[in-house]
């Protein structure tokens, strides 16, 4: 075991330290410019989508913006909310947060880029639509070599290795509170993910649609709370991020380099932007044109970054818990949270960190199915990948720490890097999309997007042509 974590550790030195974190903030930038900083400028328009409902009407195997927004939101808000912010801080220091936060800003834009390609390219499935990475490199590029290692590498990602993680916290957080034994957590949890996993998109959508809400609303509540009863603290840890972002004044954790590394791997890990799992759940959405899907992607990483990781961090440098700096990960969310508002607390925070991670589980695992057909269309290769997916919630209630973090920041390295280049390559079809959107929009219209808007979109199959919509509207189909 040893042996495997030195391999893993050194991949993902190399991984992270020389490709993906530039490539990770280069193409941000170069997506933010590309799109005239459309995650910041259209931030009403976002909010405006995500209220809408299906233009053709809401079904039952439908999936509206707002259920879209959920799936993503229900992956993304989970332990690297919670742990993956501390272990941060604890290693990186107070200025792995800034690099959350510039990651979010960048990251915007990439997960604007990747949403809309992913609606314009998803497909028609038994219960709706499906799409992402996979569908857009095999139709636009003619790569189906490349869906097919990205299709293992989500797999990897979200199916197995990120699900060990969150079913890991849960599992210690549940030790810590309540001394629970983490084989019957284990047990539980792989009980509970294998009765929601077998029903399908639209439960995981309900599911998402009731859940996140409620934990996000009251995670963040308490947060607001601690920042409102120390509010003379504020303006002093809002300069120690800074300072500790750029090595001026190392706490805990390190200089520029480990604030860098820890924030950027938290981050994506946290809010996904440009890693190409949230294109998933953006490709299941009804909507009249792609970028809508676009804008309510990019929504969802201010959403969990800005705001439910900032929560974090605020709660953990406002304690003198992490000053004492012997804490990592989950376990210093929970002393920090005891600190500010007692021993129920640690409690309220193990019911919290279910609720986050187990829905992260669940949104998870649909990622991974997606994607599935891409190594093979039978259902036997389904049922393996469910059976496998279960196997590693028991792994990570019951590995350490540090193997299952390790494998899923290696896991996030490849399937970033093969999504990162595909959008690379793709980007100019989601600037043109953006265009033809806010031209519509100008001109007083709701935005209704046809597969010759675009000029040379390969393998469009779910929007037609203005000519098709045309005679589709004369015969009253």
């Amino acid at each position: 075991m040893e042996f495997i974590n030195q391999v893993v550790g050194f991949l993902n030195n190399i991984l992270w330290s020389y490709v993906i974190i530039g490539l990770l903030l280069g193409l941000g930038l170069y997506f933010t410019i590309g799109t005239k900083f459309a995650q910041i400028r259209l931030i009403g328009e976002m909010f405006r989508v995500l209220k809408e409902k299906s233009p053709e009407g809401k079904g039952n195997t439908e999936i509206s913006s707002l259920q879209a927004f959920f799936i993503g939101a229900a992956t993304r808000i989970g332990t690297g909310n919670v742990a993956g912010v501390a272990m941060a801080l604890a290693i990186g220091g107070p200025g792995a947060v800034f690099w959350m936060w510039l990651v979010a800003i960048l990251g915007g834009a990439s997960a604007f880029v990747e949403s809309t390609l992913a609606q314009i390219f998803k497909v028609k499935s038994d219960v709706g639509f499906k799409g992402g990475p996979g569908y857009y490199m095999e139709k636009q590029l003619g790569a189906r070599w490349m869906s097919t290692i990205f299709a293992f590498t989500i797999i990897a990602s979200f199916g197995l290795t990120f699900n060990a993680v969150q079913s890991n916290t849960i599992a210690t957080a549940f030790k810590n509170s309540f001394s629970l034994n983490p084989y019957v957590t284990a047990f539980l949890l792989a009980a509970l993910t294998a009765v929601i996993i077998f029903g399908g998109v639209t439960r995981i959508a309900r599911f998402s649609e009731i859940i996140v809400p409620i934990m996000a609303f009251f995670y963040i509540g308490l947060a607001l709370y601690v920042m409102v009863t120390h509010i003379a603290e504020i303006p002093a840890v809002i300069a120690l991020i800074f300072k500790s972002a750029f090595g001026l004044e190392q706490v805990v954790g390190g200089g520029m380099g480990a604030a860098i590394m820890m924030g950027v791997k938290r981050g994506l890990f946290s809010n996904e932007a440009g890693m190409g799992s949230a294109p998933n759940a953006a490709a299941t959405a009804t909507v009249s044109h792609p970028a809508k899907q676009g804008f309510i992607q990019a929504l969802g990483v201010f959403f969990d970054t800005l705001l439910v990781c900032s929560a974090t961090a605020f709660i953990i440098l406002l304690s003198d818990t992490y000053k004492t700096g012997e804490l990592v990960g989950i376990e210093l969310t929970q002393a920090a949270l005891s600190e500010h508002f007692g021993s129920w607390a640690g409690i309220f925070l193990s019911a919290a960190i279910f609720m986050f991670a187990f829905s992260s589980i669940i949104g998870s695992y649909y990622y991974g199915e997606a994607n599935i057909e891409f190594i093979s269309k039978g259902k036997t290769a389904l049922f393996v990948y469910r059976v496998l997916a279960i196997g590693m919630v028991i792994f990570g209630a019951l590995a350490s720490l540090q193997i299952v973090w390790d494998l899923a920041d290696l896991a996030m390295a490849l399937m970033a890097l093969t999504n990162l280049v595909a959008i690379g390559l793709l980007g100019r079809i989601a600037f043109k999309a953006l265009d033809d959107y806010m031209a519509k929009r100008k001109r007083g219209e709701e935005p209704v997007f046809y597969a010759d808007d675009i000029e040379g979109l390969k393998g469009v199959e779910c929007w037609p042509t203005r000519q098709q919509a045309q005679v589709k509207k004369a015969v009253g189909k």
